[in-house]
């Protein structure tokens, strides 16, 4: 089996990590073992999708109509006269 080493990790770390291995009956290094496989194997959540985003950051200012989508649309640029 491999081995890691962790350097300067904190005290205050350490000593959180050795306290949750107390509570769960087991050895610190154990205790990191259960972490890394957890954080291993856990599925990444999927981020929101752009317009998802823009809708979440817009949302609650009043705007009650839903606006119309453009897709395939041909969209005229802005004319800069001067």
């Amino acid at each position: 089996m491999a081995q890691v080493i962790v350097r300067h990790l904190d005290d205050a770390l350490k000593s959180a990590l050795k306290q949750r291995a107390q509570r769960h009956g087991w050895s610190m290094e154990e205790e990191v073992r259960q972490i890394l496989r957890r954080a291993v194997n856990e599925e990444p959540a999927a981020a929101p999708r752009l317009g998802s985003r823009i809708a979440a950051r817009f949302s609650g200012i009043g705007l009650e109509t839903p606006l119309p989508e453009c897709h395939g649309q041909q969209i005229d640029p802005p004319a800069f006269d001067r």
